[in-house]
């Protein structure tokens, strides 16, 4: 195993994911578990043919379509976490992970989920997590066989929710959902192809879209519920901060407006953007990004990764590398014309990789989060019930307090907004 600190050497792994280099792995059987044409073991022209084909999904207009969902599905959240006792502390991390699977659900494939549909997808995706932490015995019994069963009957409902979308797309249906932004291209390109007596172009069939949606649920949950647990704690920590959020959507929204909060609104929260971003930076989700070295290769000038090594790049580690006092949780460094940290240390900001496999969704993740500060900072008094030790890091599998956020929770304003 190779564990690479310094962020030059992790960015030479990164952006070297090519069959004579390096391979993203994800999980160390992860090719059992998601399936052999997962986004994460594509290489080249493959790989580039289906990021441009999932590009339409993050588009400006998809942002804003899926921004009024993410609102909807947290505030329905809120109002079950006010409604229990508050006399009583909550750790947020299961209701967080909880909530952004159902934010991923409707943001995905929305309407083509049935609410069986639904109950059995919660089912099968906490089997699939519980399989994926544990050691992976691929037998009848075992966690990792339910895990990966799991998964194929996931990628089952999701494929049948992309040709519900293809369908409706093709009968002319506005989009209202990931899955319609990116049918709306492909079903030309199908259909084309089909009169031309052509096969279907790769990538998409309704088991590979499937497979694909699946990898975003994935990229999705837990990487989120990090930062929402996250954010919250350095919120309750620095007080500073949080007044100057709740100023900041103040000034651009109100709870008694009857409206969603807007893309455009979004792009004007500059410190709140700044927030989000600094928590990213701050706790990086994924602390590591595993790797095997499908050939050996020279990292410096005096090592070289022999084939078949274990390379793991640590995010988190570039993360506490150039930035200013990068010990603290600052969010002013995003934030300050002066400073610019994001421009002058953008190469120590790895949270979202780089390179070929750079997040494709990563301006989606950022949207939730500050959708997130900006509604629960405004809506909610809250305040950490704290023990030694509850800001430790776990592994979860990404990184959450100690303590899952345990806080307690009452409400700020006289009446939640409902769109």
């Amino acid at each position: 195993m190779v564990f690479i600190r310094d962020t030059e050497l992790s960015r030479r792994v990164l952006t070297n994911v090519r069959p004579d280099a390096f391979h993203t792995i994800a999980h160390p059987f992860g090719k059992k578990l998601f399936g052999e044409h997962n986004l994460f073991y594509t290489f080249g022209d493959e790989h580039k043919d289906l990021r441009r084909r999932i590009a339409p999904n993050f588009t400006r207009r998809a942002l804003s379509t899926y921004a009024i969902v993410q609102q909807r599905v947290i505030l329905a959240h809120l109002r079950r976490w006010l409604a229990t006792d508050n006399d009583m502390a909550i750790p947020l991390r299961v209701p967080c992970r909880d909530m952004n699977l159902e934010t991923s659900q409707a943001v995905f494939v929305g309407p083509y989920l049935t609410d069986e549909a639904r109950e059995r997808f919660d089912r099968d995706y906490n089997l699939f997590n519980v399989g994926l932490m544990t050691l992976p015995v691929d037998l009848p019994g075992f966690a990792f066989r339910r895990a990966r069963q799991a998964v194929t009957r996931l990628t089952r409902i999701l494929g049948d929710c992309a040709r519900q979308s293809k369908e409706r797309m093709r009968g002319g249906g506005e989009p209202e959902c990931l899955v319609d932004y990116w049918m709306q291209e492909t079903v030309t390109e199908i259909d084309e192809a089909a009169a031309a007596g052509m096969p279907p172009p790769p990538h998409t069939s309704d088991a590979e879209i499937g497979g694909i949606l699946f990898d975003f649920l994935f990229a999705a949950q837990d990487a989120s519920t990090s930062s929402l647990c996250w954010v919250v704690c350095a919120l309750d920590s620095h007080p500073d901060v949080l007044a100057r959020v709740r100023a900041d959507v103040a000034s651009l929204w109100s709870p008694n407006s009857g409206k969603p909060i807007t893309a455009e609104m979004m792009m004007e929260m500059k410190y709140t953007q700044a927030v989000a971003r600094e928590v990213v930076r701050y706790r990086p989700p994924a602390t590591l990004v595993p790797h095997i070295a499908g050939e050996a290769f020279q990292l410096t000038e005096n090592y070289t990764i022999p084939k078949g090594a274990l390379v793991f790049p640590s995010v988190y580690e570039s993360s506490f590398q150039g930035f200013t006092d990068a010990e603290a949780f600052d969010p002013e460094r995003f934030f300050s014309e002066e400073r610019r940290e994001d421009v002058v240390y953008t190469r120590n900001f790895l949270a979202f990789g780089v390179g070929p496999h750079l997040c494709v969704g990563q301006r989606y993740a950022l949207n939730h989060l500050v959708l997130f500060v900006a509604l629960f900072a405004t809506l909610v008094d809250f305040r950490r019930h704290r023990t030694d030790g509850c800001d430790v890091p776990v592994y979860t599998p990404t990184i959450a307090p100690r303590d899952g956020c345990a806080v307690y929770l009452k409400p700020r304003c006289a009446k939640l907004p409902s769109f």
